[in-house]
C-alpha cells in the first residue's frame, strides 16, 4: 500500500441490505409509546371511536411525512438524513440547528427516555438497590427546568446508562452486528405484540359493545373536541416518533436509490397496522372512560398506569403483568439499539461538513463504523439520565421536532425547483397535494400546542411555555454554528 492509500480516509460501507433498513425503520418507531400513552390519551378524548380516528389519522399523516421524505432520500443517500436535506435544501445553518437538536435532545433524550422504560419494566421482577434519603434529596436547581437530582433511583439510572454503554458497544464493532441484533428484536416485538392482539380476542374478557360507550361530554360545539383531539394526538405523534431516523442510515444501505423508499413504505404500513390493531385489543377489552379512571387514579396515588397490563390479566390472570413487562423490555430494548445506531450518523455527518466536533468525522478502520459520534452520544445520553431531565427536555423539543418536519416536506418543494434536473429515483406520489397537506397539517399541530403550552402557563399547570423554550435551547446552539463556520473559512483560506 503506498502512501497516497495510506491517507485515504476511512469511509463508512454499504452493508445493509432491505430486511434490516425495514427492522431499523420499524423497531426506532415501536417501543415504549403504545404501552405508555394510551391511557393518558384517554383521559383526553374519552371515546373508542375518535381514539381511533386519532391513530389513524397521525398514522395518515407520518405516511404522508414519508411519502414525501422518500423522494430526497432517493436524490440523496448520504449519512445523516434529513440534516443532508436542510443543507442541500435551505443551507447550512438548517441544518446544523437540525443537528445540534438531534445531538442535544431529540435523540439522546429519547434515547434516554426508551432506555429508561427498559430499566424500570425490569424493575417489575426484582427492586433496584438506592441510597439513602440524604442522598436521594441532593438536588442541583437549574432555571425553568427544576431540580437535578442525580443520586435520586441510582439503582434504575445505573441499569439504564448500563444498556446504553452495551448496545454502544454493539454497534461500535461493526454493522452487519447491530442490523443482526436489530432484525432479531423487531421480528420478536412485532411477534409479542401480535400475539397480546390474538390472545385478547380469542381467550380475552371483552366485549364488542366497548367500542361504541363514549364518556365525552364536551360543551360548546366542535371546538373543545377538536382541541382534545390534537392534544390527545400528541400521544400518538410519540409513538410515531422517529419515522423518519432511517434516513440516517442512507450512505450505509445497499441500493439505498430502491431500499431506502421501500424501507420506508413497510415499515410505516407495518406500525400502523401494528397500533390500530392493538388498541382495537385495548379497546375490545377495557371501555375507554375505565382506562381514563384507571389513569387517572394511578396518577393521583403517584403510581402508573398500563392499559395493556389490564389487557394481558384478561387472558393471562397475575402473569399478566409479567408478560407486558417483557414485552416492553423486548420492544424498548430494540428501540435504543436502532436509535442510537441511526443518529450518531447525523453527527458524523455534521463534523464530516466541518460544523461540529471534528474528531466526530472519524470512521474506525476496522469496524467501519462511526466510532467517536457514537461515543460520545453515548456519553452525552448518560449525562441526561443522571440528570432525569430528559423527559422535560424531550417534551419540550416535540414542538421544534413537528418544525423540522414541517420544514423537510417543504424541502421537497424547495428542491424540485432549486434542482430539477437532478436524478429522482423515486417522486412522491400525489405531488404536490401530499407535502401539503403535510406542512399544513404540522403548521396546525404547532400552532395548537403552542396555544396549549400558553393555556398550561397561564393558569399555571406549567413553570414555563415548553414550546418557546424549546426553541430557546436550539438557539443554544447558534454560537457554535458561528464558531466552526468560521474556523471552516480560515481553513479554506
Amino acid at each position: 500500500m503506498d502512501s497516497d492509500e495510506r491517507k485515504q480516509p476511512v469511509e463508512l460501507l454499504r452493508q445493509i441490505g432491505l430486511v434490516a433498513a425495514v427492522a431499523f425503520a420499524i423497531g426506532s418507531v415501536i417501543g415504549s409509546g403504545i404501552f405508555k400513552k394510551p391511557g393518558l390519551m384517554a383521559t383526553q378524548l374519552e371515546s373508542p371511536l375518535l381514539l381511533l380516528a386519532v391513530w389513524i389519522v397521525a398514522g395518515v399523516m407520518t405516511l404522508f411525512g414519508v411519502l414525501s421524505l422518500a423522494e430526497i432520500s432517493g436524490m440523496f443517500p448520504e449519512a445523516g438524513g434529513q440534516y443532508v436535506y436542510f443543507n442541500r435544501s435551505f443551507g447550512d445553518f438548517s441544518g446544523y440547528l437540525y443537528g445540534w437538536a438531534v445531538f442535544v435532545v431529540i435523540q439522546t433524550g429519547s434515547i434516554a427516555s426508551i432506555a429508561y422504560v427498559f430499566s424500570d419494566s425490569l424493575g417489575y421482577f426484582f427492586a433496584f438497590p438506592r441510597l439513602g434519603p440524604a442522598w436521594e434529596s441532593f438536588a442541583l436547581h437549574i432555571p425553568w427546568l427544576g431540580d437535578i437530582t442525580p443520586f435520586k433511583f441510582i439503582g434504575l439510572k445505573l441499569c439504564t446508562i448500563l444498556l446504553i454503554v452495551f448496545l454502544t458497544v454493539i454497534n461500535y464493532l461493526g454493522v452487519r452486528l447491530g442490523s443482526a441484533v436489530q432484525v432479531f428484536f423487531t421480528a420478536l416485538k412485532i411477534a409479542a405484540i401480535l400475539a397480546i392482539v390474538a390472545l385478547a380476542f380469542t381467550v380475552g374478557q371483552g366485549s364488542l359493545a366497548h367500542f361504541t360507550q363514549s364518556a365525552v361530554t364536551f360543551s360548546g360545539g366542535l371546538g373543545p373536541v377538536f382541541l382534545a383531539f390534537i392534544v390527545a394526538m400528541s400521544g400518538a405523534f410519540w409513538a410515531y416518533d422517529g419515522w423518519i431516523n432511517v434516513t440516517y442510515l442512507a450512505g450505509e444501505i445497499r441500493e439505498p436509490q430502491k431500499n431506502l423508499p421501500r424501507a420506508m413504505f413497510i415499515a410505516t404500513a407495518t406500525f400502523i397496522t401494528v397500533y390500530v390493531l392493538v388498541n382495537l385489543a385495548y379497546f375490545y377489552i377495557i371501555p375507554a372512560r375505565d382506562m381514563a379512571g384507571k389513569y387517572l387514579a394511578a396518577q393521583s396515588s403517584g403510581g402508573s398506569y398500563l392499559v395493556a397490563t389490564d389487557v394481558a390479566s384478561s387472558f393471562l390472570g397475575n402473569w399478566g403483568g409479567a408478560l407486558i413487562a417483557v414485552a416492553i423490555m423486548i420492544s424498548t430494548f430494540g428501540t435504543v439499539n436502532g436509535t442510537l445506531m441511526m443518529s450518531a450518523r447525523v453527527y458524523y455527518a455534521m463534523a464530516r461538513e466541518r460544523l461540529f466536533f471534528r474528531r466526530l468525522s472519524a470512521v474506525h478502520p476496522r469496524f467501519r463504523t462511526p466510532g467517536p459520534s457514537l461515543v460520545a452520544q453515548c456519553a452525552w445520553t448518560c449525562v441526561l439520565i443522571l440528570s432525569g431531565t430528559f423527559d422535560q427536555l424531550t417534551d419540550m423539543l416535540i414542538f421544534v421536532s413537528w418544525i423540522f418536519y414541517a420544514a423537510a416536506a417543504l424541502s421537497v418543494i424547495v428542491l424540485r425547483r432549486k434542482l430539477p434536473g437532478v436524478e429522482r429515483p423515486y417522486r412522491v406520489w400525489g405531488y404536490p397535494a401530499v407535502p401539503v397537506v403535510f406542512i399544513a397539517f404540522a403548521a396546525v399541530y404547532v400552532v395548537f400546542t403552542l396555544y396549549s403550552d400558553i393555556g398550561n402557563y397561564l393558569s399555571g399547570r406549567a413553570p414555563l411555555i415548553n414550546s418557546l423554550f424549546g426553541l430557546f435551547l436550539v438557539a443554544l446552539g447558534i454560537p457554535g454554528y458561528l464558531f466552526w463556520k468560521r474556523r471552516k473559512a480560515k481553513e479554506a483560506a
